[in-house]
């Protein structure tokens, strides 16, 4: 593997410079690096990124699925050679790991998807473009190719009431050169978050996370065929709603003043909250989705066996086991809970990540044993890059590949793809 991305080359860097004085910016646990990005974030940012659904139950499931699993290392084997790499629809990767896309990263640090992209081309792992970002998906490849010619990136896709729109956005990432389009399909409509909720902050409703969207040459006909239809409702006018229409102004391309004067901005967030997202979405929609993209496709959250059983059998290419980071329904089963159910079912048939809850080295390797073929970082690259931007994202995700080596290794074994559950015991 690049000596970069080793568990011993990172150890060494890291002592090196505490010979020196010098202590990581971004922390090499979890616990710390959530805390001190807490420290770093606005309630806002706070609230969108580390909170979950109702009480949080499905978080804590999460973490205690992970729990009990244990690690049961095999000794006396020579493991002074290891791998990590594995491939992904024709992407040689160096580490079964993929940086997994978040709205609204704007909250946490201006230009987040253009950082971010950077991050994961300089290690070399991909990037699924949110389809909620704050920066246009033409703009976060230009950066990665600037880092890493062809580094490897995917868009995520929620699928719009209008399907002009969906065909837009889905011509645009084979245009960046997207490797495989992954459709959300738990988010039809929003969870019930109280962290949002009690502060009455839906980045959405202030022109954030929108930028696929403003930039779509589609979406912005529906927006102008609306302005000119304008609205008999006379909004109310506050102090606050003020402020809401200069942050709108601020994050649609083009003058703020005027943004500020002019109905399109205010008509573009309205129907992106109209439009979004598709309650009606079903496997019929799935199923002509050959005819909509060359794409490989990607099913991003699917957690019961019969789904995956469906997925296989309707010819899509992978399924993202996920549960949404806990954060759409309260009590929901875990994603690792699901994932040791769905692997059997899928049998290699087609390939399976999974995400949610995953926030270290030795999480990674659990899900692998249980038969993921790759897994999706969220909260961990979003806390680091709240810490020290690009360079946070990139050392967040980059120790968690270094701690996934060693465990490896220390586990008794020398690649990735030889994981299987008996590398593993349940515990009570």
């Amino acid at each position: 593997m690049p000596s970069s991305l080793s568990g011993r080359a990172r150890q060494n860097d890291i002592y090196t410079a505490g010979i020196h004085g010098r202590t990581p910016v971004v922390p090499t646990d979890f616990d710390e690096l959530e805390r001190r990005a807490r420290a770093k974030m606005s309630d806002r940012a706070w609230a969108y990124i580390a909170g979950g659904a109702g009480a949080g139950r499905t978080m804590a499931a999460n973490r205690r699925a992970l729990d009990r699993r244990a690690i049961v290392p095999r000794v006396l084997r020579d493991v002074s050679e290891r791998t990590l790499q594995t491939e992904l629809f024709g992407d040689r990767l160096p580490a079964p790991i993929l940086f997994a896309p978040v709205g609204a990263g704007d909250l946490v640090a201006r230009g987040a998807d253009r950082l971010i992209g950077h991050a994961a081309a300089e290690l070399g792992v991909p990037y699924i473009f949110s389809n909620q970002g704050g920066v246009a998906m033409e703009e976060v490849a230009a950066e990665m190719d600037r880092v890493r010619p062809g580094a490897p990136r995917w868009f995520q896709l929620y699928w719009s009431t209008d399907d002009d729109l969906v065909d837009s956005l889905l011509q645009r990432a084979e245009s960046v050169g997207a490797s495989a389009v992954a459709v959300t399909l738990d988010t039809t409509m929003l969870g019930w978050r109280p962290h949002d909720l009690n502060i009455g902050s839906l980045p959405f409703a202030r022109g954030e996370g929108i930028a696929q969207y403003t930039s779509d040459s589609r979406f912005n006909e529906i927006v102008s065929e609306r302005a000119v239809q304008g609205s008999s409702e006379r909004p109310e006018i506050s102090l606050g709603a003020l402020r809401t229409l200069v942050n709108i102004a601020r994050n649609t391309p083009g003058s703020l003043l005027r943004n500020i004067i002019r109905p399109e901005p205010r008509v573009g967030v309205q129907t992106f909250l109209d439009i979004y997202s598709r309650p009606s979405l079903s496997w019929t929609q799935i199923e002509g989705l050959r005819e909509r993209t060359s794409l490989p496709i990607v099913l991003k959250g699917v957690l019961h066996p019969d789904d995956a059983r469906r997925a296989v059998d309707t010819g899509v290419d992978a399924i993202i086991v996920s549960n949404h980071g806990g954060r759409q329904i309260d009590g929901s089963i875990s994603s690792v809970d699901a994932l040791a159910a769905i692997a059997p079912v899928v049998d290699g048939r087609i390939k399976v990540l999974a995400d949610s809850g995953i926030y270290s080295g030795a999480d990674v390797f659990k899900v692998l044993a249980l038969g993921a073929d790759a897994v999706c970082i969220g909260r961990p690259h979003m806390y680091g890059l709240a810490l020290a931007g690009s360079d946070g994202a990139r050392d967040a995700v980059a120790n968690i590949i270094a701690e996934l080596d060693l465990t490896l290794g220390l586990a008794g074994h020398t690649s990735v793809d030889e994981l299987t559950p008996e590398a593993l015991a349940t515990v009570a």
